[in-house]
């Protein structure tokens, strides 16, 4: 029993200024109401949410604020520099942060996720203004989750840079296509956890963007990722609620089917009755 029990834990994941349990990440925009927000939110069974920090309507038309709707007691705030196009705007944004959990006495008020975008149609990162902002934020004293494309050759540089987690993306922002590239996902994941390669078993690499189904996050999670941050596939589901708890039971499954060991591909079949010791007469005859 107890080696059952132990098979069915989380193993809790640490990023120096937070350790959570949840695996799933969850974001707090563009949902349709803050109520359904809230309600996505508990039945994700996240522990940390992102809040975008120069989101222009962090108020709604009847004017309440996103914050309040947000247990901050329960819920770890995670800062996002979200549309900062310059490493000099993202800085600014994350001690605006940085502000904003001092203000509301937060755990996770040194810790920011870092996106330094190249341009309006992708989303993509720019890879020269993440580096740069990404060091002067860790000689500031942050702990960062830096969005990043799929390169694991700018992932380990990222890392370099004094990132607490390095998160590259799954596809572009918002798209819904999910793991786009599941073999440079992997290389990512393996260049920075395999201690051959100069890396920690210990870090953590945290898939982000372009998730739109639980399959996407149990592949994400498959290939090794110690985690996964959505927004859109929750928020413009049909039903966010009910998706919010799909996101949650796929990101489980992953986590455990990675642990648990996949049989290895094979050409041919594999009968799963064993031929030896087969019965072939009755007895008496």
């Amino acid at each position: 029993m107890t080696r059952q029990l132990e098979a069915n834990q989380v193993e809790p994941l640490n990023f120096g200024v937070v350790t959570i349990t949840s695996r799933l990440i969850v974001g707090t925009g563009k949902y349709p109401t803050y109520e359904v927000m809230q309600a996505a939110l508990d039945t994700s069974g996240a522990e940390v949410v992102t809040v975008a920090v120069r989101r222009e309507r962090l108020v709604d038309g009847d004017g309440r604020s996103l914050l309040d709707f947000i247990d901050t007691d329960r819920y770890t705030i995670l800062p996002n520099t979200a549309g900062c196009f310059t490493a000099d705007d993202a800085v600014r944004v994350a001690r605006l942060g940085r502000e904003l959990l001092d203000q509301l006495d937060n755990p996770g008020r040194d810790w920011v996720k870092l996106e330094v975008l190249g341009d309006t149609r992708t989303l993509l990162p720019d890879p020269v203004g993440t580096l740069e902002a990404c060091r002067e934020l860790t000689d500031d004293g942050f702990a960062v989750m830096c969005y990043t494309g799929d390169d694991p050759v700018m992932a380990a540089r990222i890392r370099d840079a004094g990132a607490a987690s390095v998160m590259p993306a799954g596809s572009p922002i918002g798209c819904g296509r999910g793991i786009a590239n599941p073999a440079a996902i992997a290389m990512i994941i393996q260049m920075l956890k395999d201690p051959a390669q100069g890396g920690d078993p210990a870090y953590p690499v945290i898939v982000d963007a372009g998730v739109g189904t639980p399959s996407d996050v149990t592949i994400a999670m498959e290939l090794g990722a110690d985690g996964v941050l959505l927004n859109t596939g929750i928020a413009h589901a049909d039903d966010p609620v009910r998706m919010a708890r799909a996101m949650k039971a796929a990101c489980e499954a992953g986590y455990h089917g990675c642990r648990a060991g996949r049989i290895p591909k094979k050409l041919y079949a594999t009968a799963s009755s064993p031929s030896e010791g087969v019965i072939t007469t009755i007895p008496g005859e």
